[in-house]
């Protein structure tokens, strides 16, 4: 591929003139909206939150603390832990050159629920990553002080993402004190396994998130779980001057074992692709991967990953959300073609698209029915020609395309920084997905697509101070939905929706927002969500037509996207 075509957005940016994306129809200023605030005066940087809604509790890892909040109120404290660093061990680490007051500290960065009784917990603990587990009756650590290398990062400003599955733990981080041994890891007591420490592997990534799709249950393949992980890193297989980023998704195996020989204790199954989130007739190119959801939900045919993606030289402070199909994922590991470095002019290497033979059973792939049909029944029996292949061709040479060959959303003079969303049917039966966007300003943008494009409904500033947030989360319990924000300074709880403030029935069906709906027998407008029944006369309509509000008639016709009804202000 041509680096002067990739590259030729870098000038383009600088040409941008119109905005992008629409404009949020209301901004809600931090004091106009009703939101709950945790914060203790001797803690800071509230970047770890873990949601445990069956226990309706709020875990918050932070500088030297762990707190559990109480998920409907947050500003109510359960429980706080105290994970202090010894003053030796401060000392060692300034010995070292980082500084006493601020980088030699314990940032907790790994809060995973190991089951019903414990917490597994890790901190940077002054440069020296260890972990524990944390009692949820007594709410105090077990004393195990287990290695953490591997499982939390060394430096607290050093990306990472975790996630625990079936009591083992996945991560992505930095095996190292100077952070440049990347790894993608398993911990666990039967069989831990690890990335290559080889470029082709993994180069200077950016780790963003983790997360399992499990196997479909009603599929007769015997397919296995998988793990995706997605990060930024630095490019092998485009030549430019500079470090060119390119956004990317790994997948690897639950039930995978490691090689016999050949990739002994080292994912078999490990194979990364690039994502793509372009706007083809602008040449804009977004390769920086800042967050990553993926909504799965019984009303969808298969999950669907939302990414928010920013351009490697921002200069116009341009933001994409790019969405996928798991499909489309699945179809470039299980049947796209690999990449092979091909040595030319001594020393100089280079990527390219492999056509050779394939070994079988398929280098990457997991093991299922067909495989143990043919007598592989683990990695272990894989045969060596197909692991040396792996090892040599991670990276596939096709590339992940977004649903619709380009972004949902793009905005200009903003990045965004993290993305939940969910999933909401609205009066007339339709099922839209909701975004909730963070900013690096402290601002949560609130969006919806339907049939004619986008609508941001609204935008609300989270924090007072403009700083950005950290961490997301969405709580999507039946008959109450809450968002988490996670920053430097504290945790925002807030609802999904403002419908009390919109006080005419035009202002609250012009808002098109699916979780609120008039109800004219009060005059007011109500979340939907919140209420017991739903009736007939309430108005609502996501395409915007408010023309029902001014009838008052006894029954009105359905239009475009409304429930529709009889109806005076």
């Amino acid at each position: 591929m041509a680096l002067c075509a990739f590259y030729a957005v870098w000038g383009l940016l600088l040409e941008v003139a119109v905005a992008f994306g629409p404009v949020p129809r209301i901004t809600w200023e931090h004091r106009e909206v009703q939101l709950i605030h945790f914060h203790e005066s001797e803690a800071s940087n509230y970047s770890t939150l873990l949601l445990s809604e069956d226990k309706d509790v709020l875990y918050v890892g932070a500088r030297e603390v762990i707190f559990a909040l109480d998920a409907v109120n947050i500003a109510e404290k359960q429980h706080e832990l105290h994970w202090k660093v010894t003053e030796d061990k401060r000392t060692k680490c300034a010995v070292k050159g980082k500084s006493e007051q601020t980088e030699c500290r314990n940032y907790v960065r790994v809060l995973q629920q190991l089951n019903d009784t414990f917490l597994y917990v890790c901190g940077t603990n002054a440069f020296q990553p260890t972990c524990d587990y944390l009692n949820l009756m007594s709410f105090e650590l077990g004393g195990k002080n287990e290695d953490g290398k591997g499982r939390c990062p060394f430096d607290p400003a050093q990306s990472y993402t975790s996630v625990m599955i079936d009591e083992e733990l996945y991560s992505g981080t930095s095996y190292n004190f100077l952070g440049s041994e990347p790894i993608i890891s398993r911990h666990s007591h039967q069989s831990p396994l690890r990335t290559e420490y080889a470029i082709p592997w993994l180069n200077e990534p950016n780790f963003v998130f983790a997360d399992v799709i499990r196997a479909d249950q009603n599929s007769t393949d015997g397919e296995d779980d998988k793990i995706y992980f997605f990060f930024t890193e630095v490019s092998v297989e485009y030549e430019f001057v500079g470090k060119l980023m390119i956004p990317r998704i790994a997948r690897v195996c639950k039930r995978d074992q490691g090689g016999l020989r050949t990739l002994q204790k080292k994912w078999t199954s490990f194979l990364k692709a690039r994502l793509i989130c372009t706007i083809p007739d602008k040449n804009l190119i977004f390769n920086i991967i800042n967050d990553v959801f993926i909504l799965k939900s019984p009303t969808l045919k298969e999950p669907v990953i939302y990414g928010v993606f920013t351009p490697q030289l921002n200069n116009v402070g341009l933001s994409a959300v790019c969405a996928y199909n798991l499909s489309t994922v699945e179809e470039v590991f299980s049947k796209g073609k690999y990449m092979q470095s091909a040595t030319v002019e001594q020393s100089h290497t280079k990527w390219v698209r492999y056509n050779g033979e394939i070994p079988n059973p398929r280098p990457g792939a997991c093991i299922n029915n067909e495989a143990r049909a043919s007598n592989y029944m683990s990695s272990l029996n894989l045969p060596d020609k197909t692991l040396q292949f792996v090892k040599d061709h991670p990276l596939m040479d096709d590339s992940v395309t977004p649903m619709g060959d380009r972004p949902r959303l793009v905005k200009r003079d903003v990045k965004y920084t993290q993305i939940v969303v969910d999933r909401v049917r609205a009066l007339n039966g339709s099922i839209y997905d909701v975004m909730f966007i963070s900013t690096d300003q402290g601002a949560l943008h609130k969006a919806i697509s339907y049939e004619n494009g986008m609508h941001i409904i609204e935008e609300t500033q989270l924090f007072p101070n403009f700083e950005p947030v950290q961490t997301l989360l969405l709580s999507s319990k039946k008959g109450r939905r809450y968002l988490y924000a996670g920053s430097n300074s504290g945790v925002v709880q807030s609802p999904v929706a403002f419908c009390d403030k919109y006080t005419t029935c035009v202002d609250c069906v012009l808002a098109r927002d699916p979780y609120c709906a008039w109800r004219p027998l009060e005059a007011s407008c109500i979340d939907i969500f919140k209420e017991s029944k739903i009736e007939r006369n309430w108005i609502q309509n996501i395409g915007g037509d408010a023309s029902s509000c001014s009838v008052c008639s006894a029954q009105a016709p359905e239009m475009n996207g409304a429930t529709s009804t009889a109806a005076c202000e």
